[in-house]
């Protein structure tokens, strides 16, 4: 097995330990046994368990970076890219949330721990938004004089939409299909659709 099938084979086992037993109820010693690997191999690539833990959240955020970079792929319009960008963002964190059963409770204790690994994700998203409002306004369907700036203030509403929309508190319970349009018009009104 290679060193990267072998490193991502102990990230796959410690987040379903994380999801299953919890962040705290997880040893060393259980992610080597329940990977078939000894704790000598363990330690060659984790020096802690909390390196465990951010090689989870790593590797949660790059699955959700990826199906971010396959919206933004997408031959669609600027605005339709930016509306599914916001509902995969929200889709996929919450989904990545709810998979993790008692990790869950450590996403949230450890805030602090979660931004720090999610840095890189976060300056990732921010400039596919970049991206995709400087596409929207040189074809002329974005009045934005400043893009950086709205695609920053995309972002952190976006992030701080994520525990309300996990928790089924936006909205109070309306479905994607009934929240996208109220969505559309207040971002296009932001954005100052032209069409």
């Amino acid at each position: 097995m290679s060193i990267s099938k072998t490193r991502q084979k102990l990230v796959d086992v410690a987040r379903q330990l994380f999801a299953k037993n919890g962040l705290e109820n997880t040893t060393m010693n259980d992610i080597a046994q329940q990977s078939g690997k000894g704790r000598r191999t363990l330690y060659t690539y984790f020096k802690s368990k909390d390196e465990v833990y951010f090689a989870v959240i790593e590797s949660e955020l790059e699955r959700l970076s990826d199906k971010m970079d396959e919206v933004a792929a997408k031959r669609t319009s600027p605005q339709d890219k930016i509306l599914e960008l916001i509902y995969t963002h929200l889709d996929s964190i919450k989904e990545t949330v709810m998979r993790n059963g008692n990790l869950r409770a450590a996403f949230f204790r450890n805030i602090w721990m979660v931004e720090k690994v999610r840095k890189n994700f976060d300056e990732a998203e921010i400039e596919l938004f970049r991206k995709v409002y400087a596409d929207g306004k040189a074809e002329g369907e974005f009045d934005i004089d400043n893009v950086e700036l709205v695609a920053d203030i995309t972002h952190y509403c976006i992030k701080g939409l994520e525990v309300p929309y996990i928790y089924g508190r936006l909205g109070h319970g309306m479905t994607p299909e009934r929240s996208k349009p109220l969505v559309a018009k207040f971002v296009y009104g932001a954005l100052g659709k032209l069409k």
